[in-house]
């Protein structure tokens, strides 16, 4: 009985360990594992809005320009993610990967529930974009938004265009009840061709959306059978989670309540931001930004319809613009393609006219 009372107690003692161990980011070295000059690689806290919450911040030399990534969602941080597929990135840019509130270690600040509105995180994006520019001395930075962080990346490029060299939108969304109708539709044809009377019979019981009743569960099925058919990641028939699942075990920025808290972020931050995110209407709210624009879109990305995204962009006008399609991914092409998303970055916006050499 005491061998047992042990044993629990060096459980229970490793556990609080591993719960209060902070996350760490590893330093940029050189090919003799130095520390490279002017590199930064950093794990900030940061306060917006009055609230904490962190960034990462890596690259080789602090000295270059900066390009801030907005996660999707709402609230499915992708530091991890980021940190792994970014790293070449971080060559020719100062790479700045945010948990958003009430995401992965920025979690605690989804308090109060009231405050989680789409305003704030407008409010919360052009605070941390001018703590940015004030640290590295920069007048303007990139802004890179994928999906549900497309959203928020366009209003903030409408409300403060002054701050921003030009905008990077990733599996763009325009009209988020389009979405779902086509997503919802797309799927139910993949189970009918492929003969799926599960599949079939699942996503006639949940109907079409606008979902009612348990929405959130509705929808989360939805997108589970959308992943089977690789309309989320491309050839896949899991969806993008276990990719975000390995790099979040991998990442050494999250503690392991971080990891737990990626959990918590995803399912209540959904709930109290999905519902006013269904109305937003960008080709109506949003036709005209006063930067050069970007879309990279999946040709085979069916959680934001490509089609959707296409015809906004035909609709926008802007100073440039520019759309790249990434004909082997579907929601995730920064990813699923990710040499030909960093050549687009490095050597085609860092060398285009819209930035000074």
């Amino acid at each position: 009985m005491l061998f047992f009372v042990i044993v629990l107690l060096i459980i229970i003692l490793a556990l609080c360990i591993l719960l209060l161990k902070p996350g760490y980011t590893n330093s940029i070295k050189d090919p003799n594992g130095k520390p490279i000059l002017h590199s930064i690689a950093s794990l900030e806290k940061v306060y917006l809005g009055g609230k904490e919450q962190w960034i990462l911040i890596r690259g080789v030399n602090k000295n270059n320009p900066v390009i801030l990534f907005l996660h999707g969602g709402p609230g499915t941080s992708d530091m991890g993610l980021l940190r792994r597929y970014m790293k070449d990135l971080e060559n020719h840019f100062v790479v700045v990967t945010w948990d958003q509130p009430g995401a992965g270690k920025s979690f605690s600040a989804n308090t109060p529930y009231s405050s989680m509105n789409i305003n704030r995180f407008v409010a919360d994006t052009h605070e941390l974009t001018n703590l940015l520019r004030e640290k590295f001395q920069h007048n303007k930075i990139f802004l890179a938004g994928h999906s549900w962080g497309s959203v928020l990346g366009i209003l903030t490029i409408q409300r403060f265009p002054e701050l921003y060299n030009a905008y990077i939108g990733i599996g763009q969304v325009a009209n988020m009840a389009e979405n779902e109708q086509i997503s919802y539709d797309w799927t139910l044809e993949q189970a009918k061709r492929s003969n799926d009377k599960k599949v079939i019979k699942k996503l006639n019981e949940i109907g079409k959306p606008p979902y009612s009743g348990n929405w959130r569960k509705k929808f989360m099925t939805q997108r589970r059978f959308l992943g089977k058919y690789g309309g989320e990641l491309y050839g896949s028939s899991s969806g993008a989670f276990m990719l975000v699942l390995k790099n979040l075990i991998l990442s050494t920025e999250y503690s392991l309540r971080d990891k737990i808290n990626f959990f918590r972020g995803i399912f209540t931050t959904v709930k109290l931001i999905f519902p006013e995110l269904m109305k937003v209407d960008l080709k109506t709210k949003a036709l005209c930004l006063k930067v050069p624009v970007y879309f990279i879109l999946g040709k085979h990305d069916y959680e934001s319809p490509f089609m959707i995204a296409e015809e906004y962009f035909k609709l926008l006008k802007a100073p440039s613009k520019e759309l790249i399609w990434f004909e082997n991914s579907a929601h995730f092409p920064n990813i699923e393609e990710n040499s030909k998303f960093i050549d687009l970055l490095t050597n085609r916006l860092l060398t285009s006219k819209i930035f000074p050499s």
